[in-house]
């Protein structure tokens, strides 16, 4: 994966931190690697100071490890981790999705189809940054929509854990989605909000058990050993 165009910015450090959650994600940064502050800095042509900041962010959200005169280390996460994570977004998206459902307005309904359209163009020329994007940009939408700014704030903290990034390369997963979204979409025109709770959350935990396969095929999640 190349570096980016790191333009200084005033959330450059979250910009550092969406870039190493995805080299966690992905494997380039394997668990029990370390990440070196002045090395990355020059890769992505900015300065210490916001890589230091997005590190420790990422040390707060448990995917890093700081010790002593070694500097930050990457942690193994499972997937008992990713099912906790998957568990918490179907609950709170399906919340925010069911208020939604009450609150849209039909501006912001054409405004949604819109981004769902985009999102199939996308995923139809296998433009997978683009699709993690514009499927960001979907739920963003309702969960604005839902006017409830401190559960919508929750929901994106939730997120960060989730590696978006790998669900365009997850086999099946873009044509699932997009049944979701639809049923999702028809839910809202509908002013459903128990159906629009129910297809959210539904769509939100089924992602669980393809990513878990899929990290864990490629070695980057670990499955969960219990203590005997």
């Amino acid at each position: 994966m190349g570096a980016p165009d790191f333009a200084p910015r005033p959330q450059l450090a979250e910009d550092v931190a969406r870039f190493v959650r995805t080299r966690i994600f992905n494997g380039t940064y394997p668990a029990g690697e370390y990440i070196r502050l002045d090395q990355l800095a020059a890769e992505l042509g900015v300065s210490v100071t916001p890589v230091r900041e997005a590190l420790f962010e990422l040390r707060g959200e448990g995917l890093l490890d700081q010790l002593p005169r070694r500097g930050f280390v990457v942690l193994p996460f499972t997937d008992r981790d990713i099912t906790d994570v998957s568990n918490l977004q179907a609950h709170v998206g399906g919340e925010l999705a069911a208020r939604a459902a009450l609150n849209i307005t039909d501006v912001q309904l054409r405004e949604l189809v819109a981004i769902h359209d985009e999102l199939v163009e996308a995923y139809g020329a296998d433009d997978g940054n683009r699709a993690v994007r514009l499927n960001h940009e979907f739920h963003r939408a309702i969960n604005v929509a839902a006017d409830s700014p401190k559960l919508a704030q929750l929901m994106s903290q939730i997120t960060r854990y989730a590696p978006e990034s790998v669900f365009p390369t997850i086999e099946g997963w873009p044509a699932k989605s997009i049944a979701d979204h639809k049923r999702i979409l028809a839910a809202l025109k509908a002013r459903d909000g128990d159906r629009a709770r129910a297809a959210m959350s539904q769509h939100l935990a089924a992602g669980a058990a393809p990513l878990i396969e899929h990290l864990v095929k490629q070695g980057v999640a670990q499955r969960f050993q219990t203590m005997e």
